[in-house]
C-alpha cells in the first residue's frame, strides 16, 4: 500500500471532507479497524488502558476502546487533558465509552497488572500533524506509558504514529517518546514510519484500511508496504487436479560440517511453502549425518561435484545456508549457469563477497539475494554507515538482482518497481536459523512461479506473520521463538494471507 507524507494524507483528508466525507464516520471505521488488528494479536480478551489527548487521535483510541468494551475486554481511558478542552467529536467519544472507567492519568504510574490476561497499552495522544518536542500533559502521559511497558508484560498499540515521533521524517523528538510494539497506521503508510531510526519506537506496523481516503489515492511509483491487501492476489487457491510435479521442484545445496541444521530449517522452509518436490544435495562424505536429521518428505542426494544439480533440472534452486566456503569455483558456476531463479544466501553470499566482479550479471536465470546486515557490509564496504533504503537502492540499480535485506523491517528492492517495506514479525525472530527458513520459503514459491520480487515480499511476510501467530498462540514467548517454530506454523501465516488479515 502506498507510503504517503503527513501532508500528503492531511491534504486527502480535507478533500474527502470538503466532497462530504464525514470526520465521525472515519473515526468510526478506523476505531473498528483498530479493535480488529488487536484481536488479531490478542485473540482472548484482557485490559486495555486507552491514553488519549484532547484531537482527534484521542478520538480514534476512544472508539477503539469502546469496541474493545464491546467484545469482553476490560477497558479504562486516561485522558491527558480535561473533557472541557477536548475537540467536539472527541468528547462526543468520550461520552459514547461511558461504560468504560476513567480512572485520573497518575494512576496508570502504579498500575498494578494481572500477569494472567493480556495487557495493552493504546497510545492516541498525538497525530500525524503534530509537532516540536513533547511538554506538558503529553510528556507525562508518554513517560507513564513506557514506564509500564518496560515494568510489565504489557504491550503498546499507537494509533496512527507513536507520540513522539515526527510522522515525516522518523526522527524521535524525545527520549520519552512512545516507545511502541505494534503501530496502526490508518489508510496509508507514512514515510516517518519507515525511517530506520524509527523501528524501535515503531514495532509491528499494521495497516487499517479507509476506503474513503485510500480510493483518493493513485498508487506510488517509488516504495510501499507489505500488506495482505497487495500481496493477496499474487497467490491465488490451487485447482482440483492439481499434483506434484505442478507445484515445482527446489533444489537446495546447503549443509556442512557444522552446519548441518541450516540444510534441516531450509528443507522445512521449502516444504511448507508448498513446494512439490524438495531435494537437498550434500557432499558425499557428509551424506550419512545429513539424511537421518531431514525431514522425511525431503529427498537427499549425495554429490561428488555441483555440475549434477545442474543435471536434475530443477525449477527453482536455494544456496548458501550452511554450506561453507571451502569450494568458491563450483559455487560461483552453478550461481552463474543455472537456468532458472535462484536465492542467494548466507555462505553463498560471502563468496561473492570474496570473488567481487560482474558474475551477478551473466547469470543465466533471476537472482534473489537475501542478505543480512553483515552479509551486506561483506559485499557493499560502508553499508552499515547508509540507510538501509540507499544500500537496497544502490545496489539494485547496479546489480539485475532482488535484494531482500533482512532485519527488524526488512527491504525487499528490485530495479523499476517500488521499493517494499515488510510489515510482520517480532523480536521472536532475533535468533540463529530464521534466515534459512526464509531461503527455503522464497525458495518454495519461485518453484511454484512467483517472481523473484514478489516471492521476497510473500516469503518476508509469511514468515514475520508465523512468529507472531505461534506467539498469539501462546505455544511460544518472543524468548522461545524457534525457527523450526516458524517453519511449522506457516500454513497459519498462509490463512491470514488469505483472510487479508493485518
Amino acid at each position: 500500500m502506498r507510503v504517503l507524507t503527513p501532508q500528503a494524507v492531511v491534504q486527502i483528508e480535507q478533500d474527502a471532507f470538503r466532497e462530504g466525507v464525514s470526520a465521525d464516520s472515519l473515526m468510526e471505521t478506523a476505531g473498528l479497524g483498530m479493535a480488529d488488528a488487536i484481536r488479531q494479536f490478542f485473540p482472548n480478551p484482557g485490559v486495555c488502558l486507552a491514553v488519549f489527548g484532547k484531537g482527534h487521535n484521542g478520538g480514534d483510541a476512544l472508539v477503539t476502546a469502546r469496541i474493545l468494551s464491546e467484545r469482553g475486554w476490560k477497558t479504562l481511558l486516561f485522558p491527558a487533558f480535561p473533557s472541557d478542552q477536548l475537540a467536539p467529536l472527541t468528547a462526543q467519544k468520550w461520552d459514547a465509552a461511558g461504560r468504560c472507567e476513567t480512572p485520573p492519568l497518575q494512576a496508570l504510574e502504579s498500575w498494578t497488572p494481572d500477569p494472567s490476561v493480556p495487557l495493552i497499552l493504546l497510545d492516541g495522544l498525538l497525530g500525524v500533524g503534530a509537532k516540536g518536542p513533547l511538554q506538558g500533559q503529553i510528556l507525562g502521559a508518554c513517560k507513564a506509558i513506557n514506564s509500564l511497558r518496560q515494568r510489565s508484560h504489557a504491550r503498546v498499540f499507537a494509533l496512527d504514529l507513536p507520540t513522539g515521533l515526527n510522522a515525516l521524517t522518523g526522527q524521535i523528538h524525545s527520549e520519552d517518546a512512545v516507545v511502541a510494539d505494534f503501530t496502526l497506521t490508518v489508510a496509508f503508510g507514512k514515510t516517518g514510519l519507515l525511517a530506520d531510526q524509527a523501528i524501535r519506537n515503531v514495532g509491528r506496523i499494521a495497516l487499517i484500511p479507509l476506503p474513503p481516503l485510500s480510493k483518493r489515492s493513485e498508487p506510488d511509483a517509488e516504495q510501499e508496504i507489505a500488506t495482505p491487501l497487495n500481496l493477496s492476489p499474487l497467490w491465488k487457491r490451487r485447482s482440483n487436479d492439481l499434483h506434484k510435479g505442478d507445484c515445482g521442484r527446489v533444489a537446495l545445496v546447503a549443509g556442512g560440517l557444522g552446519c548441518l541444521g541450516a540444510a534441516a530449517l531450509c528443507a522445512r522452509g521449502a516444504l511448507r511453502s508448498g513446494a512439490g518436490l524438495v531435494t537437498l544435495w550434500i557432499p558425499e562424505p557428509l551424506y550419512s549425518a545429513a539424511a537421518p536429521i531431514m525431514p522425511a518428505e525431503c529427498m537427499v542426494r549425495p554429490y561428488q561435484h555441483l555440475s549434477e544439480v545442474l543435471d536434475s533440472h530443477p525449477d527453482a534452486l536455494a544456496v548458501g545456508p550452511g554450506i561453507g566456503v571451502d569450494h568458491p569455483r563450483q559455487i560461483l558456476t552453478l550461481i552463474r549457469d543455472f537456468p532458472g531463479p535462484a536465492v542467494l544466501d548466507a555462505d553463498a553470499l560471502t563468496i561473492l563477497s570474496q570473488h567481487p566482479g560482474n558474475l551477478l550479471h551473466h547469470c543465466e536465470g533471476p537472482r534473489l539475494l537475501t542478505p543480512h546486515p553483515g552479509e551486506m557490509e561483506r559485499m557493499v564496504p560502508g553499508a552499515l554507515q547508509k540507510s538501509r533504503k540507499d544500500v537496497v537502492l544502490e545496489f539494485t540499480r547496479r546489480h539485475p538482482v532482488t535484494l531482500l535485506l533482512k532485519g527488524a523491517r526488512t527491504l525487499v528492492g528490485t530495479a523499476g518497481k517500488p521499493l517494499s517495506y515488510n510489515t510482520t514479525g517480532n523480536p521472536g525472530m532475533a535468533s540463529g536459523g530464521m534466515g534459512d527458513v526464509l531461503t527455503g520459503v522464497c525458495a518454495g514459491l519461485l518453484a511454484q512461479g512467483v517472481d523473484c520480487h514478489d516471492a521476497a515480499r510473500l516469503g518476508a511476510w509469511l514468515c514475520g506473520r508465523s512468529a507472531e501467530a505461534v506467539i498469539a498462540s501462546n505455544q511460544r514467548s518472543e524468548e522461545s521463538l524457534l525457527a523450526s517454530d516458524v517453519a511449522d506454523s506457516l500454513g497459519q501465516a498462509f490463512e491470514s494471507l488469505r483472510s487479508s488479515a493485518f
